[in-house]
């Protein structure tokens, strides 16, 4: 059981995040947010997918405009990204915003960052101090020191303003591409601060590299017991990064949302089409939202015993297979049939 670090509790719409709360999945529309016909499309995909929070990049007035119609729609909660305009925060607030992702020491005058405080504190709304290594001020970058305490220095900076004006509804994320100093520069803000963490590996890559650096980054901090919110960065259908972003918390038994799925790899002795039969299993039962183990094994000889944890399984044999359910055989079925048998096992299960 991983003991997970203390944090001060916040809520972003009905989300709330921190002091043990379930460690929640957020993903970022890459729609046009004044196409809200588009845009509402795609966060009710991400929200049916199990997305718990939204972002929304908030470019000029008519996207900040945009968010009141949204709010409305959305079934999530959702979050705007500014920057530097301060007239945009505050008229995202105004239009029902949850929460802003936001740097307040991006914004310029004094004057104006606290109108834009005055009114998050007003109205209850969060704000993620956001800090990337690849946009640090400039009398960090030419400080000698390690990037991490470079990004955790510039996080701060940020949340002293914030404080200054007695508002502590605040997230923090310090991203990084490079994996070691992503989880080199949480590691250090998880020491000295108990604000809720948003964790994620930022221009993380492609489906296949992108999952590869932010398993390891954001597994290897969560297994520590830091993080209290999630994004996998993917250059990729954002509906990819909550599925992931789920996986990553069930392989820690963080989250128990939805089927998890184990698959043998191949072997000599696999006489069926595993790895197509596995990725079917996956799409057949991907929306099923109950907390069970499904398993696809390659071997009917060993398969069965070998997915004994499992709830529910098949094996392949030589144009058959067998269903089973907690390692004991229940069918036998041609191939063809395996997964319809398995479905309906699975659902006479739950009558």
């Amino acid at each position: 059981m991983i003991k997970r670090r203390k944090s001060k509790e916040i809520t972003i719409g009905n989300v709330k995040i921190g002091n043990n709360n379930p460690i929640s999945v957020q993903s970022m529309c890459n729609t046009d947010t004044r196409n809200i016909e588009q845009t509402i499309r795609q966060i009710k995909e991400l929200s049916d997918a199990g997305c718990e929070l939204v972002r929304l990049a908030v470019l000029n007035k008519d996207a900040a405009e945009s968010i009141k119609e949204l709010v409305k729609l959305s079934p999530a909660p959702l979050i705007a990204d500014i920057h530097f305009d301060y007239r945009l925060a505050i008229q995202c607030i105004n239009n029902g915003i949850s929460a802003l992702r936001l740097n307040p020491g991006n914004i310029g005058k004094r004057e104006n960052i606290e109108k834009v405080v005055s009114l998050a504190k007003q109205q209850q709304i969060p704000i993620r101090i956001g800090v990337n290594a690849g946009s640090l001020e400039k009398e960090l970058i030419e400080q000698d020191i390690p990037l991490a305490e470079k990004m955790a220095q510039s996080a701060m900076k940020h949340i002293k303003i914030l404080e200054d004006l007695d508002f502590d509804l605040i997230k923090i994320s310090l991203k990084s591409s490079d994996v070691l100093t992503t989880i080199e520069a949480y590691r250090l803000m998880a020491s000295i601060v108990e604000y809720p963490l948003h964790l994620g590996v930022t221009e993380a890559g492609t489906l296949k590299n992108g999952l590869i650096k932010s398993s390891v980054g954001l597994g290897t901090l969560l297994a520590d017991g830091i993080g209290d919110t999630i994004r996998v960065s993917l250059t990729e259908n954002p509906i990819e990064e909550v599925s992931a972003g789920f996986e990553i918390l069930k392989s820690l038994k963080l989250r128990t949302r939805g089927v998890n799925f184990v698959s043998c790899p191949t072997c000599g002795r696999t006489q069926i089409d595993l790895i197509n039969l596995a990725k079917k299993v996956e799409d057949r039962f991907k929306n099923l939202d109950k907390n069970i183990t499904i398993a696809t094994m390659g071997c009917a000889v060993n398969g069965p015993g070998e997915a004994r944890h499992a709830d529910f399984g098949i094996a392949g044999g030589i144009g058959e297979g067998y269903v089973f359910k907690k390692g004991e055989i229940i069918a036998r079925v041609p191939e063809d049939q395996l997964l319809d048998e398995l479905e309906k096992v699975i659902l006479k299960s739950y009558e």
